[in-house]
């Protein structure tokens, strides 16, 4: 019954959120969410402060928006068994229950990120831009000039981005070639630089940004390797596109943190949070690392969770919480949530890029 009740608690939440927006920024999902608390309660997680959240991500940090673009089930998660373990329901967040930034906003003491898409919305990169400007200036009717400056200053910027434009080319073409991915990367670092850059602009100061995981051993990628033969070796193109990803936008955040006054930055390893559940689940109370709980084919690796999508026969597992992969390329609930609590106050590896609470303080 607690957590039947504590679900009610944020339901109502996710339905007072008092400022919400969302816009499309990249290929399909890039999304942004700003909420401001409407709670009081103390959270053992929490900072004192309630500074708004920002959450511009792919499909590891949509809250849903996917239900509302006009695309195809492939992109979509609105049917059961995707929400089924937390909420009970189909949210459209692709997994069995909550992603890593509702545990952020949780710790934050924030409401659930809200979708807030008007059906077939798409907005290219340069229309996105624009209206984030169009946002602001909401801000300030709403708020006023100095409020809205203030808010726009202490929010915390929460971004992924990344891993949906390198794994695309590999469902349409198993063979891609290493310099087109390297051309593709550059085009993402410079989109991605762009937009914080704009969000400076405008007032933005902290930024929370995660790598990329291991995506060449997501267990799509495997299915795809052994239907070439493979014998369950990850997809080592993918992965080293996503390794030189991460050190080049290692490097980007270190430049604008040297030239941007007032930048600051967390910059979070979700490559080897993930990879090390991956290969030692058990260490982490799993049982299972590499196979999805929910799919077909090899490592259930294929697309298939909840029979909605071209191919209509899946599988799905009895235990979701052994798992960490719920369908072919997304975490559970139980591994979002113990990413999410590193992500939020683990241990700092380097000075002055420590974890996003200190954001928030």
């Amino acid at each position: 019954m607690r957590q039947k009740d504590y679900r009610t608690e944020k339901v109502k939440e996710f339905q007072m959120a008092s400022i919400s927006f969302e816009v499309i920024i990249h290929v399909l999902v890039f999304c942004a969410f700003i909420l401001i608390s409407a709670r009081s309660q103390s959270h053992p997680h929490q900072p004192e402060k309630h500074a708004a959240l920002f959450v511009f991500g792919d499909s590891l940090y949509d809250a849903g928006n996917n239900n509302y673009i006009n695309t195809t089930t492939n992109y979509q998660a609105n049917f059961l068994p995707y929400g089924e373990t937390f909420f009970g329901y189909p949210t459209g967040r692709v997994s069995d229950g909550r992603l890593i930034p509702d545990f952020i906003a949780e710790f934050a003491k924030l409401p659930f990120l809200p979708p807030y898409l008007q059906p077939g919305l798409v907005i290219s990169l340069n229309t996105q831009l624009t209206y984030f400007k169009n946002v602001e200036k909401l801000l300030r009717q709403k708020l006023g000039d100095e409020a809205a400056k203030k808010t726009l200053s202490e929010a915390v910027y929460l971004i992924s981005i990344g891993t949906n434009d390198y794994l695309s080319p590999f469902f349409r073409n198993s063979t891609v070639l290493q310099s087109s991915l390297k051309q593709n990367m550059h085009i993402v670092i410079g989109n991605l630089t762009v937009v914080i850059k704009e969000i400076y602009k405008k007032g933005g100061r902290k930024f929370g940004l995660v790598n990329l995981g291991p995506i060449g051993c997501l267990p799509t990628m495997k299915a795809i390797r052994s239907q070439q033969g493979g014998a369950g070796e990850c997809m080592e193109e993918a992965t080293e596109i996503a390794k030189l990803h991460n050190k080049a936008l290692s490097k980007i955040l270190q430049d604008l943190e040297s030239k941007l006054k007032g930048f600051k930055y967390s910059f979070s390893n979700f490559y080897a949070l993930l990879e090390e559940r991956m290969n030692n689940p058990s260490k982490y109370g799993f049982k299972e690392g590499k196979i999805a709980c929910c799919g077909t084919g090899p490592y259930r690796g294929r697309p298939s969770c909840g029979g909605k999508r071209a191919i209509k026969e899946y599988e799905l597992c009895r235990n979701v919480s052994e798992y960490v992969f719920f369908d072919s390329a997304h975490p559970t609930d139980r591994a979002y949530q113990q990413m999410a609590e590193l992500i939020w106050s683990g241990t700092c590896n380097t000075k002055g890029h420590c974890n996003l609470k200190e954001l928030f303080d």
